[in-house]
């Protein structure tokens, strides 16, 4: 009897789960519910967000990394150094020992020659590559390390812009080369996949990854007392792909093999926090090249700053002004629109062709906007009183 009443629950148990399996079945077809469904289309109208799952079939990331292989080089520059107690600008640039190290360090003696390494991408079947100009600063001597060949090619710089740290060069070769594909800085996400590709240490074709930490991040590389500026960036992409010595100038790849950005810095105070700048910011560039067979950029010939409010409220105090906006100048190029049409340094610049000034960007994206020749009315405050002084946009040097 008790064996019965033990089967019979058995049963009830197999039955109440049957129906519920049909009866889900039976919801599943009416609503198609599937393990994908968003909570919106159930009638939560609260729960919006969907999730894209990435379940490859086999490693995206090393297939990545071997489509873009051969995009990807070492740049070896040479640059001449005089001993090893005063080594001299780029070498005593903090910016340039974290990124290369202390490797430079040479008994004292005459001159001499020392090399650095770096990474880099091309972008042209030509041969133009793109690179951080900290890595082939003031090198007398530059060559390129292609995937599959043995010798180096040698490379001149074609353009390079020392404060957004920006190169390009052009490979010194008859022959065509495997570009990589640049992406969309402005599409990319925090939380977006990145792929760092570059040379850290001298280990060339080293693959990382992570994700898109945060974006628009600033940060400045201080000056040092050889007489050398302080690089500031005011819009880079965060990572946690490792960045390492080496690494600088290399590719920051999407999910795409797309490059996303140029790597450019790590942060000492934490690891897993590197830097790179957007792709985008060289774009342009690259397209102007492309398309003209050389340079022609926008020039006034200023290097400017936002002062702090601390400043601000002293020079209000100082002259008596009500209001300050505006960037200061700190250094004017000789021979320059800007020098040719009478700035001079710490003129606090206020308005370009009528637009106000609040901050670095706004000076640069107007700069950009016009054409070489084009006249501009410049407002701005020396020693207390307003002025305008009228310029012409000139065309930039290739090498600043």
């Amino acid at each position: 009897m008790k064996r019965n009443l033990k089967y019979s629950r058995v049963a009830s148990y197999v039955f109440i789960a049957l129906a519920a399996l049909m009866i889900g079945m039976s919801l599943g077809a009416k609503y198609e519910i599937t393990p994908y469904t968003s909570a919106e289309e159930l009638g939560q109208e609260n729960f919006t967000a969907t999730v894209d799952t990435i379940i490859p079939g086999k490693n995206i990331f090393a297939d990545i990394a071997a489509k873009v292989d051969a995009g990807v080089v070492l740049v070896t520059s040479q640059i001449e150094v005089q001993s090893s107690t005063d080594l001299g600008f780029p070498f005593d640039d903090p910016f340039f020992r974290f990124f290369f190290g202390d490797h430079f360090s040479i008994p004292n003696q005459q001159p001499r020659t020392q090399e650095g390494y770096g990474s880099g991408f091309i972008v042209t079947e030509d041969g133009y590559v793109v690179t951080n100009e900290h890595v082939i600063h003031n090198a007398t001597k530059i060559e390129v390390t292609v995937t599959g060949q043995e010798e180096a090619f040698p490379a001149e710089v074609v353009w390079s812009d020392y404060d957004s740290d920006l190169a390009i060069l052009k490979i010194k070769a008859d022959r065509k080369f495997h570009p990589i594909k640049m992406g969309d800085s402005d599409k990319i996400r925090p939380g977006d996949w990145a792929i760092a590709i570059g040379n850290p240490f001298g280990f060339e074709h080293t693959v990382t990854t992570g994700v898109i930490s945060a974006l628009g991040r600033p940060i400045t590389i201080p000056a040092t007392s050889s007489g050398s500026r302080a690089r500031t960036y005011s819009n880079l992409i965060q990572t946690d792909a490792a960045i390492n010595p080496g690494n600088s100038g290399g590719p920051l790849l999407n999910i795409d093999g797309e490059v996303i950005g140029i790597n450019t810095a790590v942060s000492l105070q934490g690891q897993g926090i590197g830097f790179a700048i957007p792709i985008n910011e060289v774009k342009g560039i690259v397209k102007t090249l492309k398309e003209e067979g050389e340079i022609v950029q926008p020039w006034l010939g200023i290097y400017y700053y936002e002062m702090t409010s601390r400043l601000k409220e002293e020079y209000k105090a100082y002259f008596n002004l009500s209001e300050l906006n505006g960037v200061m100048i700190s250094r004017v190029i000789k021979d320059s629109p800007a020098d040719k049409a009478g700035l001079r340094a710490n003129d606090i610049i206020t308005r370009i062709d009528g637009e106000q000034i609040n901050n670095i960007d706004d000076v640069k994206k107007i700069i950009e906007s016009k054409k070489i020749g084009d006249k501009i009315r410049i407002d701005i405050i020396r020693n207390g009183y307003s002025q305008m002084i009228f310029a012409e946009i000139g065309k930039r040097p290739n090498q600043l």
